[in-house]
């Protein structure tokens, strides 16, 4: 005997998945990374990591929450940085890779004691539960929340080395939260931010700026800043950058204007990793009103 509701019911289940897809906002798949990285929910904590066909020696450093200079320096890579599927990488500091001292320029706030890639759990930077329950109450996919003006003051000093923990975290960007974190397979993983072409776009927290170029797909015009031995964040979709790698920033200093480079409407792409891990930068930002 036929079932027409069961035809039916397959075919609605096709027409979601058709509709989840073309909806879909956060930018596109980097690179493959498989099963070693998935997609970014969970900390990468292996030593090396095997090469698969798609991978960029950009995409790896930033799905493993590394330098790519760093990566290529621990592999004994040169300009391109060209990889090849199969191939494994050392995303940890090899025993013959010594870590040059760092020589204080200027006296600074800054702890210049040596960091080590294992950060005691109690050191990582932690949100008021507090303040996260209200900005939940506030951003909603549903309602469009406006964004506090970013922070204006810069520090004068540059850092010598990077802290144990983020001490500040600062709004990047003035505009209205147009898409939130979502811990699924194809969801953000981050937020979105809309606002006006050419808009600031400010350092979320004091760091040094690790990448700034265009080269992972789906990113557009991006900057990744370093913030601790585990902490980074990324700012994509701009329409100018204003720093170049190897800059340290402050928080709410101005690092590119607000674009709409490999996006299809002008706002910022916002994330924030740990160990490779994407967490929802809600948890960190300051507590909206």
């Amino acid at each position: 005997m036929r079932r027409p509701h069961l035809h039916i019911g397959i075919l609605l289940y096709i027409c979601v998945l058709i509709g989840g897809c073309a909806g879909r906002s956060a930018p596109a798949p980097v690179v493959l990374l498989n099963s070693q990285v998935s997609d970014g929910s969970e900390e990468y904590t292996k030593k090396t990591y095997k090469v698969q066909r798609g991978d960029t020696l950009y995409a790896v450093a930033w799905y493993t929450g590394n330098d790519y200079r760093d990566l290529a320096k621990y592999n004994q890579l040169s300009a391109p940085y060209t990889i090849f599927p199969g191939q494994v990488l050392k995303v940890t500091p090899p025993s013959n890779v010594a870590t040059a001292p760092v020589i204080p320029k200027s006296k600074t706030n800054q702890s210049t004691a040596p960091t080590t890639s294992s950060v005691d759990k109690s050191l990582v930077d932690r949100p008021k539960p507090q303040a996260y329950r209200k900005s939940e109450k506030v951003v909603k996919p549903q309602n469009v929340t406006t964004v506090k003006k970013p922070s204006q003051s810069v520090k004068k000093q540059t850092p010598t080395s990077f802290p144990d923990k983020v001490q500040e975290w600062v709004w990047p960007a003035e505009g209205k939260v147009v898409g939130t974190f979502s811990k699924s397979e194809s969801g953000n993983k981050g937020i979105d931010i809309a606002g006006v072409k050419g808009s600031k776009v400010v350092a979320a927290a004091d760091g040094k700026v690790v990448y700034s170029g265009s080269a992972l797909r789906g990113y557009g015009n991006l900057v990744i800043i370093k913030h601790t031995d585990t902490f980074l964040s990324a700012y994509a979709y701009n329409d100018t950058i204003l720093v170049k790698e190897r800059e340290w920033v402050s928080a709410g200093q101005q690092i590119a204007t607000m674009g709409d480079s490999g996006t299809n409407s002008v706002k910022l792409h916002f994330e924030v990793r740990y160990r490779g891990k994407s967490l929802d930068p809600m948890k960190y930002l300051p507590a909206l009103k």
